[in-house]
């Protein structure tokens, strides 16, 4: 796997789009201090940052199988892309609209829920290019571009904040980020991984087609 293109492209996608989804679950709470709504009721006894913590929670649940559905009809590519522009549009959303309360509880909760399909998305692409032996392994490996993006997400974006003294050019980040990665799947990835595919097609079938032949000689021996 770490012998191909595709890997490094899945690899890429993953830190990209993680990074967004990540710098805002991980800063609610910043976010929502910067923009002075942190303590703004939207329910009754219900602040602003509290219902955008469990709706993001709510939202990633549903998350997971929805993309996973999608993705079973209309493509598994077509979906990551979809879901990633959407992801950017979410993020430009919590851009223009973080100081609304409302508006930080929408959108940061579409973050988390366009987020939410890189969770099924990623493994099963994975699956795609490289078959199904080794799959633990495979996406183990591949799972560390979480641990990437977290750097940038986390401690990259809280620097850049201090050195800037604005959440906005955080937040175009993450809108770049999610609408190259959806680029990239598109017009980039897909074609990588439909080669990948056909390249293990051929492989498997002419092992098969030794295996068979082997057979046939014991056979009529």
């Amino acid at each position: 796997m770490i012998q191909s293109g595709a890997f490094y492209l899945l690899y890429l996608v993953a830190v990209l789009v993680t990074f967004g989804g990540l710098m805002v679950s991980a800063q609610l709470k910043p976010i929502a201090v910067a923009h002075g709504i942190d303590k703004v009721s939207v329910l009754p006894s219900v602040d602003a940052l509290a219902l955008a913590l469990m709706t993001n929670l709510a939202v990633a649940a549903v998350a997971r199988p929805f993309w996973g559905w999608l993705s079973d009809r209309i493509g598994r590519y077509r979906t990551m892309s979809l879901a990633f522009a959407l992801g950017g549009l979410a993020i430009f959303g919590l851009l223009e609209l973080a100081r609304i309360p409302l508006g930080f509880v929408v959108f940061s909760s579409l973050t988390a829920f366009t987020w939410g399909a890189s969770f099924v998305l990623f493994s099963a692409a994975i699956g795609d290019a490289f078959g199904t032996d080794y799959a633990a392994t495979n996406n183990g490996i591949h799972y560390t571009s979480k641990g990437v993006a977290a750097i940038f997400a986390g401690w990259g974006a809280a620097r850049l904040v201090e050195a800037t003294g604005s959440w906005t050019p955080v937040f175009w980040l993450g809108v770049a980020s999610n609408l190259v990665a959806a680029f990239i799947v598109l017009f980039i990835l897909q074609p990588a991984i439909s080669r990948a595919m056909a390249r293990r097609q051929e492989t498997t079938s002419s092992t098969d087609y030794a295996d068979y032949t082997d057979s046939s000689r014991g056979r009529a021996r």
